[in-house]
């Protein structure tokens, strides 16, 4: 069976309500055979990253930067990782109050050292989530989960 990783800092309502819509589309009854594993990204271990087939990141930006907590789940795991996990997919979801984009480029620079490769556009939200961005969360969820379902 298949597993998805989804690493996530989820410290407000906002980043929460994208949270729950990822996981949500990633367990979708229409996804078979991939074990969808949520960890918070101050938990999440050397050992999850290497189990996984595939990953789903989220975060706020904090200060234009991806949150703390998930750049200390990347010190930990990106040399471990670096030759081992590559090539495998990777969705992003971001949140901020009014700007992400230092916290995307970052988390886009350390996936492309690692050679993962995006499944699906990211989703970068600013203010309150809105019903189109939940969507958005749905479908990255449920997309890159669906890639998984044939390795």
């Amino acid at each position: 069976m298949a597993r998805l990783l989804i690493v996530h800092h989820t410290p407000s309502p906002s980043v929460q309500a994208m949270f729950e819509a990822v996981v949500a589309g990633a367990t979708t009854d229409e996804i078979e055979g991939v074990e969808v594993v949520r960890r918070p990204a101050l938990a999440a271990t050397v050992s999850d990253a290497l189990e996984a087939d595939g990953y789903l990141l989220g975060t706020p930006a904090n200060l234009g930067m991806m949150s703390g907590a998930l750049k200390v789940f990347f010190d930990l795991a990106y040399y471990p990782c670096l030759d081992a996990t590559r090539g495998r997919p990777f969705g992003l979801y971001v949140h901020g109050n009014n700007d992400t984009t230092g916290a995307v480029r970052g988390i886009e620079s350390v996936t492309t050292g690692l050679g993962w490769e995006k499944a699906s556009p990211v989703v970068s939200v600013t203010g309150e989530p809105g019903k189109a961005d939940l969507q958005a969360c749905w479908e990255l969820g449920a997309t890159v989960a669906a890639g998984l379902m044939s390795t």
